[in-house]
Protein backbone atom coordinates (compact mmCIF):
# COMPACT_ATOMS: atom_id res chain seq x y z
CA UNK A 1 0.00 0.00 0.00
CA UNK A 2 1.57 3.42 -0.98
CA UNK A 3 0.65 6.28 2.14
CA UNK A 4 0.35 9.73 0.66
CA UNK A 5 3.23 11.98 1.70
CA UNK A 6 2.15 14.57 3.80
CA UNK A 7 4.89 17.07 3.19
CA UNK A 8 4.26 17.63 -0.93
CA UNK A 9 7.46 18.53 -2.79
CA UNK A 10 5.48 21.37 -4.44
CA UNK A 11 5.42 22.87 -0.77
CA UNK A 12 9.07 22.92 -0.27
CA UNK A 13 10.18 25.91 -1.73
CA UNK A 14 13.17 27.35 0.92
CA UNK A 15 16.86 26.89 0.13
CA UNK A 16 18.71 25.27 3.04
CA UNK A 17 22.25 23.90 3.99
CA UNK A 18 21.67 21.35 7.26
CA UNK A 19 24.88 19.65 8.90
CA UNK A 20 23.55 16.69 11.03
CA UNK A 21 26.20 15.72 13.92
CA UNK A 22 26.77 11.43 13.92
CA UNK A 23 27.49 9.99 16.96
CA UNK A 24 30.43 8.34 17.98
CA UNK A 25 34.00 7.60 16.74
CA UNK A 26 36.48 6.62 14.07
CA UNK A 27 38.72 3.95 15.02
CA UNK A 28 41.21 6.54 15.93
CA UNK A 29 38.80 8.11 18.33
CA UNK A 30 37.62 11.02 16.40
CA UNK A 31 34.21 12.17 16.28
CA UNK A 32 32.30 11.22 13.14
CA UNK A 33 31.81 13.16 9.93
CA UNK A 34 29.08 15.17 9.81
CA UNK A 35 26.25 14.76 7.49
CA UNK A 36 25.62 17.45 4.79
CA UNK A 37 21.93 18.27 3.14
CA UNK A 38 21.43 20.86 0.73
CA UNK A 39 17.94 20.93 -0.48
CA UNK A 40 14.49 22.76 -0.15
CA UNK A 41 12.57 22.68 2.64
CA UNK A 42 8.97 24.01 3.83
CA UNK A 43 10.29 26.31 6.58
CA UNK A 44 7.96 28.03 9.46
CA UNK A 45 9.44 30.73 11.44
CA UNK A 46 8.40 31.48 15.00
CA UNK A 47 9.57 33.28 18.09
CA UNK A 48 8.84 33.89 21.29
CA UNK A 49 10.11 36.53 24.20
CA UNK A 50 11.99 35.10 26.89
CA UNK A 51 12.75 37.13 30.25
CA UNK A 52 16.12 37.54 31.44
CA UNK A 53 17.21 38.97 34.62
CA UNK A 54 18.46 42.28 32.77
CA UNK A 55 15.94 42.70 29.68
CA UNK A 56 13.69 40.69 27.42
CA UNK A 57 14.61 39.13 24.87
CA UNK A 58 13.57 37.40 21.83
CA UNK A 59 14.53 34.07 21.15
CA UNK A 60 13.89 32.92 17.37
CA UNK A 61 13.04 29.17 16.60
CA UNK A 62 11.83 27.46 13.24
CA UNK A 63 10.32 24.45 11.88
CA UNK A 64 11.83 23.13 8.73
CA UNK A 65 9.81 19.70 7.20
CA UNK A 66 11.25 17.68 4.41
CA UNK A 67 9.17 15.27 2.37
CA UNK A 68 10.62 11.76 3.24
CA UNK A 69 13.98 10.46 4.87
CA UNK A 70 16.76 13.41 4.48
CA UNK A 71 19.44 11.57 6.09
CA UNK A 72 18.99 7.46 5.75
CA UNK A 73 22.02 7.19 7.27
CA UNK A 74 21.36 8.29 10.40
CA UNK A 75 18.34 6.63 12.54
CA UNK A 76 18.19 9.67 14.64
CA UNK A 77 18.73 13.33 14.25
CA UNK A 78 19.78 14.57 17.25
CA UNK A 79 22.72 17.65 16.68
CA UNK A 80 24.06 20.07 14.13
CA UNK A 81 23.55 23.29 12.35
CA UNK A 82 21.66 24.71 9.96
CA UNK A 83 21.77 27.22 7.81
CA UNK A 84 18.30 29.36 6.27
CA UNK A 85 17.59 32.54 4.97
CA UNK A 86 21.64 33.69 5.57
CA UNK A 87 21.30 32.89 9.43
CA UNK A 88 22.82 30.22 11.29
CA UNK A 89 20.83 28.40 13.65
CA UNK A 90 21.14 25.13 16.16
CA UNK A 91 19.49 22.18 15.44
CA UNK A 92 17.36 21.47 19.00
CA UNK A 93 15.30 18.17 17.80
CA UNK A 94 14.77 15.96 15.03
CA UNK A 95 11.81 13.61 14.03
CA UNK A 96 11.18 11.17 11.33
CA UNK A 97 7.61 10.85 11.41
CA UNK A 98 6.50 7.10 9.91
CA UNK A 99 4.03 4.99 8.25
CA UNK A 100 2.65 2.63 9.84
CA UNK A 101 4.79 0.16 7.47
CA UNK A 102 8.01 1.52 8.94
CA UNK A 103 8.96 4.19 5.94
CA UNK A 104 9.28 7.56 6.89
CA UNK A 105 6.71 9.71 5.33
CA UNK A 106 8.37 13.28 6.52
CA UNK A 107 11.27 14.56 8.12
CA UNK A 108 10.89 17.61 10.62
CA UNK A 109 13.85 19.36 12.24
CA UNK A 110 13.43 22.11 14.98
CA UNK A 111 15.87 25.04 15.09
CA UNK A 112 16.49 27.39 17.48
Amino acid sequence: MKYPCLVPKSFCKTEIHLSMDREGTTKYGDPLPAVEYNGKCNYQDSAKSVMTFEKKLAQISGTALFPGDICPELAVICGGSAEVFGAKRRILQGRKARNPDGTVNYTEVLLI
